[in-house]
């Protein structure tokens, strides 16, 4: 891999640990402001839905910009969000901020978040830095560094952003945020990558252009059916993202359950360095689906008993397989779509993809408390199966995490013997062949 590209990896860690920290700071802040579980929710919901909205316009500004100056893009506009929340912070009384319903409190959250999000950019820009820096044989290993410095990122600011706004203060994270970030566009500035122009064809990167990412995205057979195939996964995995702290909760402490989930956050490093070493294999399309299989397998199990200890080593294999789910996806967008559309298309992705995430926030909360935990406390659950599975209201939970995974394993065996599923694979070997070729003949 070319040295750039590691220099690359290293100034995007310090972007991204950034914006995460701060929004995990001022998440925490605001609670411990107001103490409202309802303002720390709706942050939640907002996020999660600017998440999935923004992927269309940023992908299009990766695709317009030469990728260095999205990168800058990304970085400036965080400096100025920042900023201008740290000027809101400074100017205005405390009191204000314990109130959950205060105009200038609810300010300075949507520029912490535009903020954040704006980091977003730098997230669809690197797969395709990846394709313009990286051999084809080597970027499912670029693609798992790419998951390793996201891991590390959440790692370090799941522990640093509580530390932070405990020891000092809202006020002092805003400002270490801000000399970070200057201190990540002035690397940025010194290091030359090799993109010698805009990549254009006859499609124009001036605009979102949702119609011609269609497009693009249909000319590959099965790949549409990839996007959705991981939509429908995020909508099932944004069960456990929804309720799994109130099922932890129901077995271990809230000091206990903080350390675990600082354990095993580790699994996304892990992950992503396995694929850094051993790669995605002759087939990425395959090894995504089987990964699958193994997670929701893992997710029908973890939770069949009450155990801390069984649901922390699913939990822990669950983590590892996402950064392998990821890189398959990335390397194969990289191959099958040009360059020129790949931050739209990664950029939509994104969004397809997200969008499942905050209508699973919004539905599973009624359902568990109204038919699941109802069925295993005085329904016929408790008869049923409660002598084995346990009764209450954290094996209702458990069922629903169960059933979550016998729906997830069926839809991916299901997906996995799909005409979309041969046609994409046989059109990607074809596809990586043909690049392989290419590359091996402009050496």
């Amino acid at each position: 891999m070319k040295p750039v590209f590691y220099v690359i990896l290293a100034n995007s860690l310090v972007a991204i640990l950034t914006n995460t920290l701060v929004w995990f700071g001022v998440t925490f802040w605001v609670y411990l402001q107001t103490r409202s579980v309802l303002a720390t929710s709706v942050m939640a919901g907002i996020y999660l839905v600017t998440v999935a909205v923004s992927g269309f316009f940023l992908g299009s500004l990766v695709d317009r910009y030469r990728k260095k100056n999205a990168l800058l893009i990304s970085s400036v506009g965080s400096l100025v969000m920042y900023a201008l929340a740290y000027l809101i912070y400074a100017s205005t009384p405390a009191a204000v901020f314990a109130d959950a319903s205060s105009a200038m409190l609810w300010g300075f959250i949507v520029l912490t978040l535009m903020g954040a999000i704006a980091g977003n950019l730098r997230t669809i820009a690197l797969p395709t830095l990846v394709t313009i820096l990286i051999a084809e044989t080597e970027r499912d290993k670029a693609n798992g560094l790419v998951g390793t410095i996201n891991g590390v990122a959440f790692l370090g600011a799941s522990v640093v952003s509580g530390l932070a706004i405990g020891f000092l203060g809202m006020y002092w994270m805003l400002v270490m945020a801000i000399a970070l970030t200057v201190l990540t566009i002035l690397h940025l500035c010194t290091i030359a990558i090799p993109e010698k122009r805009i990549v254009q064809t006859g499609a124009k990167t001036d605009h979102i252009d949702i119609r011609g990412t269609i497009q693009v995205i249909r000319l590959v057979p099965g790949l549409f059916a990839l996007i959705f195939f991981n939509c429908f996964n995020n909508f099932l995995g944004g069960v456990f993202m929804s309720l799994m702290d109130a099922y932890g909760l129901s077995l271990v402490s809230v000091q206990v359950w903080g350390i675990v989930w600082g354990v095993l956050s580790l699994g996304f490093i892990v992950g992503g360095l396995g694929v850094a070493r051993f790669g995605l294999g002759k087939s990425p399309l395959r090894t995504m689906f089987l990964s699958n299989i193994v997670m929701w397998i893992v997710a029908m199990g973890f939770t069949i008993q009450p155990s801390i200890i069984l649901l922390a080593v699913g939990l822990l294999v669950y983590l590892c397989l996402i950064p392998v789910v990821e890189a398959s996806e990335q390397l194969i967008l990289q191959t099958m779509i040009p360059l020129e559309r790949q931050g739209r298309v990664f950029g939509f992705a994104q969004s397809v993809e997200q969008a499942a995430s905050p209508l699973t926030a919004f539905m599973i909360g009624p359902i568990a408390q109204f038919l699941f935990i109802p069925f295993m406390t005085t329904g016929a659950g408790v008869d049923l199966i409660g002598p084995w599975f346990g009764t209450g209201t954290d094996r209702g939970i458990a069922l629903l995490f169960t059933l979550t995974g016998c729906v997830g394993l069926v839809v991916t065996v299901l997906a996995m013997r799909s005409r979309a599923y041969r046609n994409l694979s046989a059109d990607y070997q074809r596809r990586y062949a043909e690049t392989v070729q290419l590359e091996a003949g402009n050496l």
